[in-house]
């Protein structure tokens, strides 16, 4: 069994689930709840491909070859349903449809989803401004949440811009909102540069 949250209370695993008690239409019974089990399944692309044309190419070229669909995109966007919208130097846009495979225990999109977009649009509008073979990575990610996220709540976009690039290190900022532009989380992010010959 798996641990809940405070250390004692038991959460079924998958096997627990799948042992119970089947009824007519194949749901699980588990401690009297009946269980609907979902199921999704996705494909990636070999993420070694594009990171050595990252290795060569322009941030702003590297991501306009994955919109064109020349290279691939990384597989963390299957894994979490993320699309990417649109690049310009110095700004990149996502976009996500919260579904249930996006939620924690209680219902809601877990925060991780949220980081992960808000990170993803953060160090992507930073690598739209560094030219062939510089590379970043995130130093820090701090991220507000603002609102819940359910699957109700329909496609959001996410938007980083970079306040500021230097040598050494950058600093993007993200905003999650929905259609009408209602702010769901925002986040900041550092990002440590590393250039040719470093």
């Amino acid at each position: 069994m798996n641990s809940g949250p405070s250390g004692n209370e038991s959460w079924p695993g998958r096997a627990d689930l799948a042992t119970g008690a089947a009824s007519q239409n194949g749901a699980a019974s588990q401690n009297g709840a009946t269980v609907d089990a979902r199921q999704r399944s996705y494909t990636w692309d070999d993420p070694a491909i594009a990171a050595e044309a990252a290795r060569t190419l322009d941030g702003l070229s590297f991501f306009r070859e994955i919109m064109s669909g020349r290279l691939p995109a990384p597989p963390i966007m299957a894994t979490l349903g993320i699309s990417a919208v649109s690049f310009e130097r110095g700004k990149a846009v996502f976009a996500v449809t919260p579904a249930e495979y996006h939620y924690n225990p209680i219902g809601s999109v877990h925060g991780g989803v949220y980081a992960t977009i808000c990170d993803s649009a953060c160090g992507c509008a930073v690598h739209t401004m560094l030219p062939g073979g510089a590379y970043y990575t995130s130093i820090d990610l701090d991220t507000r949440f603002i609102r819940p996220i359910t699957s109700g709540t329909g496609r959001l976009l996410c938007e980083g811009t970079v306040d500021y690039i230097g040598t050494r290190t950058a600093l993007a900022r993200a905003r999650l909102v929905n259609a009408e532009g209602k702010l769901f989380a925002q986040a900041t992010s550092n990002c440590l540069i590393v250039r040719p010959g470093d």
